[in-house]
């Protein structure tokens, strides 16, 4: 498996736990005051999911600058 698909499913799992821990946050507000933990528990998964969002969005970005410049290298060797 290379990085990318590695980075893609490590972000589709992200976003399941997050979305858990939001359900679970409401659930606990719906139940009165709760523990201030169980408000910070998304912040993990939403911090993480903001770093391999990122990636995954230069990533087509960084391909195509590189592509150009190893065009380049070639057209000053060849």
């Amino acid at each position: 498996m290379n990085w990318n698909n590695c980075i893609r499913r490590i972000h589709r799992w992200l976003s399941i736990a997050f979305t858990v821990a939001v359900i679970v946050n409401i659930v606990a507000m719906k139940q009165g005051q709760p523990a201030i933990w169980v408000g910070l528990v998304a912040l993990l998964p939403l911090a993480l999911l903001l770093f391999t969002g990122l990636y995954l969005f230069v990533l087509p970005h960084a391909s195509k600058w590189r592509g150009r410049q190893r065009a380049g290298a070639l057209e000053r060797t060849g």
